[in-house]
């Protein structure tokens, strides 16, 4: 992937332990701790922080967190970017969640007309339920992979991915985002569009109900990539990971709510589904959208499953670092 000079120099500075450059005019390799000298020209013009800089530990820190979101930022806009080239695919999977989105449309409609008011919905509630889970199907990924991190291990590419100066958890969740922003616009709303255009959709009741619907629909694809994660972490150990891929598709499919609704699910059931991470895949962001959950409840629910699933991945992969089994080598 190509990255600018002015990124790589921020990488390279930012990333490299305090007061350890080069000291200019001094012996290369020592410390350079010497309040007042300048910056080398190449900082300078490229207005990246100095090592050892006088302004102390609170500006490198600044420094560290803007080239970070500078590279991160970066690799979301070459997701973007790398996926729009399949345009082909993402027209014929919105056309597909279209016509299955219609499909479901009516076994539900069917439902709702014998049973009203089944799981605290109404039928329009329903309907709308069901095109949000198939517009869902794209960004959040639910029938798994979106990450070549699993392939990378088994060519033995991974190797390249240890050793850059950033984190291979982030870098793939920036990926992954842009991934998910793009296939949002051409996966996820011509189907929504049909669907509203046929049936009639519930509309949010109002600005407040949009923005934790989008809060809502951001963490749910950073859960989402937080559980993917975690299953392509585990070709590390394992020369064939497709029985992990298969088992996370079926509970990716059971337990978000992706097929049924969870409140229609019995007793303890239900209550398992609704606590587990996959709920917030789905459930939940399309009870935010129906205003049927309360927003700050459902985003601390998303938002703290997000963070002890990043934190399980960075253990994973600090693991993965240790320990790698490779194809072939």
């Amino acid at each position: 992937m190509y990255i600018s000079t002015r990124l790589q120099l921020c990488i390279a500075t930012v990333y490299s332990a305090p007061g350890t450059r080069p000291n200019p005019g001094g012996i290369p390799g020592k410390p350079d701790r010497r309040p007042g000298r300048h910056a080398p020209a190449r900082h300078r013009k490229y207005g990246c922080p100095r090592p050892g800089h006088p302004a102390g530990w609170q500006g490198r820190s600044d420094a560290h967190r803007e080239a970070a979101f500078l590279l991160y930022a970066r690799i979301a806009g070459y997701g973007f970017r790398r996926h729009s080239t399949y345009r082909a695919a993402a027209v014929a999977g919105a056309f597909t969640n279209t016509v299955f989105g219609i499909l479901r449309a009516y076994v539900l409609i069917a439902l709702w007309q014998a049973r009203p008011g089944l799981a605290g919905y109404d039928l329009a509630d329903a309907v709308t339920f069901c095109f949000l889970s198939q517009a869902f199907i794209g960004p959040m990924q639910v029938f798994g992979g979106g990450l070549e991190l699993s392939e990378r291990v088994r060519s033995g590419d991974v190797a390249l991915d240890l050793v850059r100066p950033a984190s291979l958890q982030m870098w793939s969740l920036a990926d992954d985002l842009g991934r998910a922003a793009y296939l949002l616009l051409l996966r996820s709303l011509p189907p929504t569009a049909v669907g509203a255009a046929l049936f009639g959709l519930v509309a949010p009741a109002g600005p407040a109900a949009c923005l934790s619907f989008a809060a809502g629909l951001v963490l749910g694809v950073v859960v989402s990539f937080a559980l993917r994660y975690l299953v392509a972490l585990s070709a590390c150990w394992m020369v064939d990971d497709r029985g992990v891929q298969s088992l996370s598709l079926v509970t990716t499919l059971f337990f978000s709510g992706m097929v049924l609704p969870l409140n229609l699910f019995p007793g303890w059931l239900g209550t398992l589904a609704e606590a587990l991470p996959w709920s917030a895949m789905v459930q939940v962001p399309a009870d935010l959208y129906l205003g049927k959950r309360d927003a700050l409840e459902a985003l601390g629910f998303q938002l703290a499953w997000a963070v002890a699933l990043l934190a399980l991945g960075a253990l994973a992969t600090g693991a993965a670092r240790r320990k790698v089994v490779i194809q072939g080598g």
